[in-house]
């Protein structure tokens, strides 16, 4: 059977009245909830989608840090936003973040909506090493 530790709260991380779990591990596995540009109070902070951008991926950098887990353990990223024409500013930041040699993979999409009105939303999965 495989253990699980569920990240409801923690430092950096929105206080939520939604019923979700910002993160759950299982074994060397973390797999992190929706992201959003939300402050630590739950309050959506509007933006460009440059600006959502990074405060979703603090939100995101902050969920797998309770978790135990480091950006570099980081393989798979999630992004959904809701104007095709952000693509270009996602893509910078996406190149800000994450080193060319160390770029987890991705999936990013359109949405008609996000919760809030928000612009974009990000979740992902980090693996590291048994020991």
């Amino acid at each position: 059977m495989t253990e699980k530790k569920y990240i409801i709260e923690g430092e950096g991380l929105p206080q939520w009245s939604n019923p979700i779990s910002h993160a759950v591990v299982a074994n060397n596995m973390c797999f992190v909830s929706g992201q959003l540009s939300v402050n630590e109070n739950g309050e959506y902070i509007a933006g460009s989608a440059l600006a959502e951008g990074r405060k979703a991926f603090s939100n995101f950098f902050a969920a797998v840090k309770n978790a135990g887990f480091q950006k570099e353990d980081i393989v798979f990223v999630d992004i959904a936003f809701d104007d095709l024409n952000d693509l270009p500013e996602i893509n910078q930041l996406y190149i800000e973040l994450f080193p060319e040699n160390k770029r987890p993979a991705r999936t990013i999409y359109q949405v008609e909506a996000l919760p809030f009105g928000s612009k974009i939303k990000v979740m992902g999965t980090a693996v590291k090493d048994l020991k």
